[in-house]
């Protein structure tokens, strides 16, 4: 499979017109680098992104904006082990996810 680039800013435009993620706390599951996450967290109370890949969690991590080092936090995992089992959240996402 071929990455195209969302020059139209449509997977932005749709997301955003599903859900209000203003205030919200939110699970990202198979959040990779962090493609996803960068255009939704700005907005969220909290923001936890889960993948089994380290190597795509450190990309993640390092282009973490400044503003969001305290809401915006990262675990290796995969969906059927969460590390935050007992953590309630308002809204799921699973994108390029297996």
């Amino acid at each position: 499979m071929t990455l195209q680039k969302d020059t139209e800013r449509n997977e932005t435009k749709y997301l955003h017109g599903f859900a209000d993620f203003t205030g919200k706390r939110v699970l990202e599951i198979g959040c990779g680098e962090g493609r996803l996450t960068w255009q939704y967290a700005k907005s969220t109370q909290t923001t936890i992104g889960v993948d089994p890949d380290r190597d795509a969690l450190r990309v993640a991590a390092v282009d973490r904006p400044s503003d969001q080092q305290n809401k915006v936090h990262f675990a290796c995992a995969n969906s059927q082990h969460l590390p935050s089992a007992k953590e309630t959240f308002d809204i799921a996402i699973l994108a390029w996810s297996l």
